[in-house]
């Protein structure tokens, strides 16, 4: 009988020790859903409020662009205004004295086929710094508008009509953009490719013809000016600039804008100009020269076209792009923004993990990016790292934004061309196994780490560039000489023929 009793309590004893053991590991498990629930909950209302956040900024900018817009357009009414009431007052002032023949130039097409769309009155620079010896002086006035194929092609500023409750797209005219001085260009900015003989002797020719014969102000870059008066105190003449704020207010000085180098020069001068840029000139002294399409043997007639005018212009948009620091947080940084000609880039770096990049398109999820990287790019910059890493080669002159994947671990991931008027902002998560880092036209490079977020815009400062013929065919002519695009042997006249 005891024995029986001392067996029936270990019975006991170990039933309950094992039962204490699995309620402890079911606590223990509960405990681990929990915290998994509460993370998921936190993420979810951090996400909640990042979206109104993103949300509120949006309706505000929106708000504030069509504010803008209300005032350019109260302005430009007044500045139509006064410019119809100038041509009625030399109208009848024309008439008086008989020259019938002035007022048939004066229709919104003239013999240039030139359509006036926006002008640009001449009127004094408000800078009040000194670059070298000379204060700022005047600068040259200019009129863009739009050309058309013929003297009654008349310019159809509408795209869509609605007339008779149908929707229907508006004739419309050659959309090549014009530039037609009202004012001669007084100063020019000359800059060029380093470490090049070649260039630094094109440049002091260049400045020497500019001097004599057009007797304008000439600037270059301190280290240009520096090698000018080492080779010849005769350069005395030519200006520069010596701090950042000078350069700041550069483009409230210059009238043209002349690059003696490839593309990368381009895009150097495009660098310099924070905000609004002068009409850019570039002569071919690089290796493809998409953006180049003068060639410097021949500067001086390009030049005398070019101040003579009108010549055709192409509006090359720009990224404007912000690193937004610690996204996910309350106290967010906002560094500086950059803007980029050709294309921003994000890749993993030295890391040896797939960049993981969530995307979005203002408040819409895109996608997620899991790959080497992914190439925000102009549609200047679709011949540039975007064609090689599978892009479409876009026409300059086409308003978008290029969202091209570098090297996607998938199949399916091709590329997409996103309208011009959307935010971009690609974030690296929280999750993510690596760093990324972020390289604007191929510099300054940034390290973003995750929950960092990098969002991007079109620009509102287009670089004007000039066309040796017109957009389009300058375009195409860099594409198929540059790339050899298309370019195959031709069938031979010897094969069989279909009877």
């Amino acid at each position: 009988m005891e024995l029986e009793k001392v067996l029936q309590d270990n019975l006991q004893h170990s039933a309950i020790g094992t039962m204490d053991n699995h309620l402890v590991e079911f606590t223990e498990e509960l405990r681990t859903v929990a915290k998994a629930l509460k993370r998921v909950a936190d993420g979810k209302a951090r996400a909640q409020e990042e979206a109104v956040e993103w949300k509120r900024k949006y309706e505000l900018e929106k708000l504030r662009n069509l504010q803008l817009q209300e005032k350019e357009i109260s302005v430009q009414e007044g500045i139509a205004t006064d410019a119809t009431q100038k041509w009625i007052d030399n109208s009848s002032h024309q008439a008086e004295n008989g020259e019938s023949i002035q007022n048939q130039n004066r229709k919104c097409c003239t013999k240039h086929g030139i359509c006036g769309l926006e002008i640009r009155p001449r009127q004094i620079s408000q800078c009040d710094f000194v670059m070298g010896s000379n204060l700022c002086s005047p600068k040259a006035s200019f009129t863009l508008a739009w050309g058309s194929n013929g003297e009654n092609n008349k310019h159809k500023h509408d795209v869509v009509s609605f007339e008779s409750g149908n929707i229907t797209t508006a004739a419309r005219s050659h959309k090549q953009i014009m530039l037609k001085w009202d004012s001669p260009p007084q100063s020019v900015v000359i800059l060029t490719k380093p470490n090049s003989n070649s260039v630094r002797v094109l440049c002091a020719e260049m400045i020497r013809w500019l001097a004599d014969e057009k007797m304008v102000t000439i600037f270059v870059e301190p280290r240009v000016k520096k090698d000018l008066l080492a080779e010849s105190m005769d350069f005395h003449f030519v200006q520069s600039w010596e701090k950042d704020e000078e350069i700041l207010l550069l483009h409230t000085k210059a009238d043209l804008v002349i690059t003696l180098g490839g593309d990368g020069t381009v895009l150097w001068a495009s660098s310099l100009f924070k905000g609004p840029v002068p009409p850019v000139i570039s002569f071919s002294l690089g290796s493809l020269g998409f953006m180049t399409p003068f060639q410097s043997d021949c500067y001086r007639d390009c030049l005398e076209m070019i101040m003579r005018g009108p010549v055709s212009i192409t509006l090359r948009h720009r990224l404007q792009c912000q690193v937004l620091r610690d996204a996910g947080s309350d106290e967010k940084w906002r560094e500086e923004p950059i803007l980029v000609l050709n294309e921003v880039t994000i890749d993993r770096g030295m890391s040896s993990f797939l960049t993981y990049l969530e995307c979005y398109c203002d408040d819409s999820f895109v996608t997620c990016v899991q790959g080497d990287g992914l190439i925000l790019s102009t549609t200047s910059g679709s011949t540039a790292y975007s064609l090689a890493a599978g892009g479409s080669m876009v026409h300059p002159q086409v308003p978008g934004i290029l969202f091209t994947p570098i090297c996607p671990h998938s199949l399916s991931f091709r590329p997409l061309i996103l309208p011009e008027y959307v935010t971009v902002r690609v974030q690296v998560p929280f999750n993510s196994r690596g760093k990324a880092w972020a390289s604007f036209d191929g510099k300054d490079r940034k390290e973003l780490k995750p929950g960092d977020a990098l969002i991007c815009s079109m620009a509102p400062w287009p670089v004007p560039t000039a066309c040796e013929d017109d957009s389009t065919h300058d375009f195409l002519r860099s594409v198929r000489e540059g790339l050899h695009w298309n370019l195959r042997k031709p069938q031979s006249l010897d094969e069989p023929k279909d009877i």
